[in-house]
């Protein structure tokens, strides 16, 4: 299968299926030197670890990694980095019904038709669950950013018609809040429409956004290596996102030139400073010094208990409910996700931009 290696110089490739023995990625391109323990990599796979709360998954499994090479006394070597968390709690006998027929919303039919030949049990590769190897990589490129006084936060913006205020959001929040919403209020509103959800057998879906702060300028390659289309790719690589924007986003196709272009300014210290974002850091696809912003459109999960139409490989129209275990909503774990891929597209960015100059060449080697 190709299509699993996503990355020019930090590359990373994910492997794995839902129900296989276990999920992985293998990091290549990441420097020698850096400090990295199977904790740091834990603490990000928590974050989406399924069966924490009522609105994910009961799938009980621990999510804990394994690092397989590329380090040394706890420290990077500058070879490949393989990490493994093993299948622990997969019930395959779930899926086995669903071997004959195409579920509504997710990829068995579409898989078919390019392979003739599909894992069923739970997505196999189209499962959520591959997005293991997203995070752990993405933790790795967090502690690469962290040293550049880089960083990357995520959080849900919306679930339903139910969003946050800004005036009551707090950071802290993100990870008291069950939906990983920064604002305690609006989280409460979105949990009792879930509530409403699953009573109904139904789910939702919601929107990410995400804030990369301490970006420096002149980061991306024009034309077909933009910064921002490189992380378009890379949000909308992840499975549950139908759709992203950046600042403005589509508000500025109501907008006018002179209320859509943000207005460079000095500041005291002489540094570059812009009036407004519309422009969400990015400008002719290069950073332009200011906070990086987008928002992610998730769907709601599409394995839902109601009754739904569909059709079978013997060429019936068929009627199913659909059985396993999922998630009411796939925002909350989603969260983390859109970190790690932005935060591997960004240090990859960087690794790239580093040869962009002559000054920066001669520096390193004379």
């Amino acid at each position: 299968m190709s299509g699993s290696v996503y990355g020019n110089i930090f590359k990373i490739t994910t492997w794995g299926e839902s129900h296989g023995k276990g999920i992985g990625v293998v990091i290549d391109g990441c420097p020698a030197g850096l400090v990295l323990t199977e904790e740091m990599i834990q603490t990000y796979l928590n974050r989406r670890r399924p069966g924490q709360t009522k609105y994910a998954t009961p799938r009980i499994e621990s999510d804990s990694v394994e690092i397989l090479s590329g380090t040394f006394e706890l420290k990077t070597t500058g070879t490949p980095i393989s990490m493994i968390v093993k299948n622990t709690s997969h019930q395959s006998a779930d899926y086995s019904e669903i071997s004959n027929y195409y579920r509504p919303g997710h990829a068995d039919y579409t898989y078919d038709k390019k392979y003739g030949f599909r894992d069923y049990r739970g997505g196999g590769r189209s499962s959520g669950r591959e997005t293991i190897g997203r995070v752990a990589a993405g933790a790795v490129a967090a502690a690469i950013l962290e040293q550049l006084g880089i960083h990357v936060c995520a959080y849900t913006k919306s679930i339903g018609e139910i969003s946050i205020d800004y005036k009551n959001c707090d950071k802290e929040n993100i990870l008291l809040s069950p939906l990983a919403m920064p604002d305690l209020q609006a989280s409460e509103a979105a949990q009792a429409l879930l509530d409403d959800k699953m009573q109904e057998l139904d789910s939702a879906g919601g929107v990410i956004e995400c804030i990369v702060s301490g970006m420096p300028a002149g980061i991306g390659e024009p034309v077909f290596d933009k910064l921002d289309a490189n992380l378009a790719k890379a949000i909308l690589s992840i499975g549950a996102v139908k759709g992203i924007e950046f600042g403005a986003g589509f508000q500025a196709a109501e907008m006018t030139g002179i209320h859509t272009n943000d207005k460079f300014q000095y500041d005291n210290s002489k540094n570059v400073v812009k009036l407004t974002n519309h422009a969400g850091g990015i400008l002719g696809g290069i950073s332009d010094g200011s906070e990086i912003i987008f928002r992610a459109c998730v769907k709601p999960t599409p394995s839902i208990a109601q009754t739904q139409d569909t059709i079978n490989k013997s060429g019936e129209n068929i009627k199913v409910n659909i059985k396993g275990r999922h998630d009411p909503i796939i925002v909350p774990r989603a969260v983390v996700v859109v970190e790690a891929m932005t935060a591997v597209t960004i240090v990859d960015m960087l690794f790239m931009s580093m040869t962009s100059k002559m000054a920066n060449i001669i520096k390193y080697f004379s």
